[in-house]
């Protein structure tokens, strides 16, 4: 029998805009999943016996401080996405989203300050004194449980998997085909430690990785490892690989600490007051946030599972972080808005923050940035958004 490896619990309490279409079938289909079962799951949901934490259920797991309890239902996603909604073409502009090509020399060897590289939408390499972290790593060109249709991959991969450096670590959010991607969790193998929400740790044994490598946690859970540690933190969000298994999985953020240095990796998430106002308080001093800004439109059927631009702002605010920068936008084109517009608003609502309010930025796919301090210090020239 499979043991789960030791943890800690942690005391808490409890431009103008793109040419708009239709969609095409294959972005359609595999709207089906990823979108369709958001629907189906509806408000957070009740019940669950009175000894279980508040974000179990007797099934799986729910958000237990829902923010949107309308109903939605199988058919009102379809009517909404063929009658309703008119979904921006992301494809139409990707040629003018900022990218790099990383030269792997770059991020090769350790690094003294924490350097940070942007793969796309959720996956970024984090490097400090010789420790390699990845985040939610996609490799693959779909986000999709399809090799023919699903959402296509909008800006060529900055590096190949096999140009990374060796890497350590890898904490994954949740089980969605955009963050977790079977062919790169196998092609990474057992190499790395796998830092997991509760239910996930099965899925990864069953693509071959050694259940001896991953460590599967609960919320404020913590585990240690030399000069580092892993806490899973809430996110408000969901899980679903197929229409039949929504929440049977958690959903987390991470901190990880690292010698001196302390980030938080939001995953998905929408938005609540208490959650990140919670987590801002246990962890002070957070050296840097990564938070996504995209994947809202339109709202009414994304605001249970994703934050705008403005409410991303307001987690970096609760967070008390020293140094934000955005993700979960212009890699796959999974909601209704403009390509551009995820980076465009957070820049608005940035210029209108109170003045003090540290930096919120975003990055070039492939960019690298160095973290000295408070300061970032661009280790590539910064891109304009078009």
């Amino acid at each position: 029998m499979e043991t789960m490896p030791a943890v800690n619990r942690a005391r808490m309490p409890r431009r103008s805009n793109p040419p708009l279409r239709r969609g095409g079938p294959g972005l359609t289909l595999s709207l089906v999943l990823l979108l369709t079962a958001c629907a189906l799951q509806g408000g957070a949901g009740a019940g669950g016996e009175p000894a279980l934490p508040a974000h179990h259920t007797p099934e799986g797991f729910r958000n237990p401080y829902p923010v949107d309890d309308r109903k939605r239902s199988f058919f009102s996603y379809w009517r909404m996405r063929l009658f309703e909604e008119r979904f921006a073409d992301h494809e139409a502009v990707a040629h003018r989203m900022p990218a790099h090509t990383v030269d792997p020399s770059s991020i090769d060897g350790p690094a003294d300050a924490p350097r940070l590289t942007w793969i796309g939408h959720a996956t970024f390499l984090i490097q400090h004194r010789g420790t390699n972290l990845l985040t939610d790593p996609h490799f693959s060109d779909r986000a999709s449980p399809f090799s023919f249709a699903g959402p296509r991959r909008l800006v060529p991969l900055p590096l190949a998997l096999e140009q990374l450096p060796p890497i350590h670590y890898v904490v994954i959010s949740h089980n969605h085909y955009d963050q977790l991607d079977r062919k790169s969790v196998q092609a990474l193998g057992s190499r790395p430690r796998w830092l997991v929400p509760l239910g996930l740790r099965q899925t990864l044994v069953e693509w071959g990785v050694d259940p001896e490598r991953i460590t599967e946690l609960d919320w404020w859970q913590r585990h240690d490892e030399p000069g580092l540690s892993f806490t899973s933190t809430p996110a408000h969000h969901w899980s679903a690989r197929t229409l039949f298994d929504r929440n049977e999985t958690l959903w987390s953020s991470w901190m990880v600490e690292m010698e001196g240095f302390r980030f938080w990796f939001a995953g998905d998430t929408a938005y609540n007051p208490v959650q990140f106002r919670e987590i801002g308080a246990h962890f002070p001093a957070i050296d840097l946030a990564l938070i996504p800004i995209g994947g809202y439109a339109p709202r009414w059927f994304m605001q249970e599972a994703h934050v705008s631009p403005e409410e991303a702002l307001q987690i970096h605010r609760d967070l008390g972080a020293r140094r934000s920068y955005g993700m979960h936008w212009g890699t796959f084109q999974l909601t209704a808005e403009p390509m551009f517009e995820p980076a465009e608003r957070l820049q608005a609502a940035v210029a209108d923050a109170p003045a003090g309010t540290p930096p919120f930025e975003t990055l070039a796919i492939g960019e690298t940035v160095t973290l000295d301090g408070d300061l970032s210090i661009p280790a590539r020239g910064r891109a304009e958004l078009p």
